[in-house]
């Protein structure tokens, strides 16, 4: 099983920002996640440094700004886990095959249009991107998450986003075959394998 107590340890396996955000829990495939990696707003600064979503000065100012705002940074924190638990209920529906509620849909359409009024076009090499303003914003780490997961809802591979067999994490299955059925063959499908080894052991035993 995947953890995440220590966010530089963490990997990076959901093959969508949205879903690297979700699996900022982990815990068994079924029942309630046993283990968080954010615990203040500083950690959800460090996971977004970790994930790529904010460059080190950026998280070094989102960091000062915490500290001079600590009110703000927790109201925001707080919000920063509604948003993890909206997205991980949407995408646990589509991963089943279900379809999300108009009330799943409207909230993300509500947040991923808060998060583009700070983002800009700009033309970079030889195409357009989003880029996000705001900088000091305690908000900064949420934008882009959002925005993946609109992304991943409307242009992404629905179906190809699956649940580990081996714990509650969430990504999109890229492999050719589309067979692929763990976070990570390191972790989840290496410790298969070894149940697997220790099955047959015990039964030849017998």
């Amino acid at each position: 099983m995947e953890t995440v107590n220590d966010v530089g340890r963490m990997r990076i396996v959901g093959g969508s920002l949205a879903l690297d955000y979700v699996n900022t829990r982990s815990g068994p495939p079924a029942g309630p996640p046993d283990d968080d990696v954010l615990h203040r707003y500083d950690d959800l600064v460090a996971w977004a440094r970790h994930a790529g979503v904010v460059t080190e000065p950026e998280a070094a100012r989102l960091r000062r700004q915490a500290r001079a705002r600590p009110d703000d940074a927790r109201d925001l924190f707080q919000r920063a886990l509604g948003v993890r638990d909206h997205l991980d209920a949407l995408f646990r529906t589509v991963a089943t095959g279900g379809r999300p509620s108009g009330r799943q849909l409207a909230r993300l359409s509500g947040d991923t249009a808060e998060a583009l009024a700070h983002a800009q076009l700009v033309l970079g090499d030889g195409h357009y991107r989003w880029r996000w303003t705001g900088h000091q914003d305690l908000g900064r780490p949420l934008w882009p998450v959002v925005h993946a997961a609109a992304e991943l809802l409307t242009t992404g591979p629905l179906e190809r986003i699956k649940t580990c067999s081996g714990c509650r994490f969430v990504f999109v299955d890229e492999s050719k075959n589309r067979s692929r059925r763990w976070c990570s063959m390191e972790d989840c499908g290496t410790a298969a394998k070894i149940r697997r080894y220790v099955a047959r052991r015990a039964a030849s035993r017998h």
